[in-house]
């Protein structure tokens, strides 16, 4: 296997592996939405980059609430869930124009969660011909923006919203 020499992934990476905390409620004590890139609050719920985009404008949404169970949260937070898919289905379509998206959770850590007692939804937009040969012949992923410029895009338009 090749590696591609990535440093600024390296302060990130160091504190995820030594942090005893949630990557999302530590993003939400941070108090700082640009160093958290989070694009947008709503009552229950916040949208915010994922920090190993698989292409970008990989954005997640997750409750303010530390749940592991999408069933047991209250109808309000998931109504307002729906509707935040929906505001990112928008602004990612204005901003990237995708040809289609990918949308999931993976609940729970034997279904692939990475974090798998905070719920939350990938969104990820997908365009004819995103997938090349990297991956497969030699195990690298090459993402084409940098998260400070996907954050600096995609922040305006979520403002708009508010």
């Amino acid at each position: 296997m090749e590696y591609i020499y990535a440093p600024w992934r390296e302060e990130y990476v160091k504190k995820v592996f030594k942090m005893k905390e949630c990557i999302f409620c530590h993003a939400l004590k941070l108090k700082n939405d640009k160093k958290a890139h989070i694009l947008y609050r709503g009552k229950y719920n916040f949208i915010v980059l994922n920090k190993y985009p698989y292409t970008p404008g990989h954005l997640m949404i997750a409750p303010y609430k530390h749940l592991d169970s999408f069933e047991q949260a209250e109808k309000e937070s998931t109504d307002e869930f729906s509707n935040l898919l929906k505001l990112c289905l928008k602004v990612l379509r204005k901003k990237y124009n995708p040809h289609g998206f990918n949308t999931g959770m993976n609940l729970g850590q034997s279904a692939g969660a990475g974090v798998a007692k905070h719920y939350h939804l990938h969104i990820i937009p997908r365009w004819v011909g995103d997938s090349n040969f990297m991956p497969l012949i030699s195990k690298t992923k090459v993402v084409i923006e940098d998260l400070e410029i996907t954050y600096s895009r995609l922040s305006p338009l979520f403002q708009e919203e508010k």
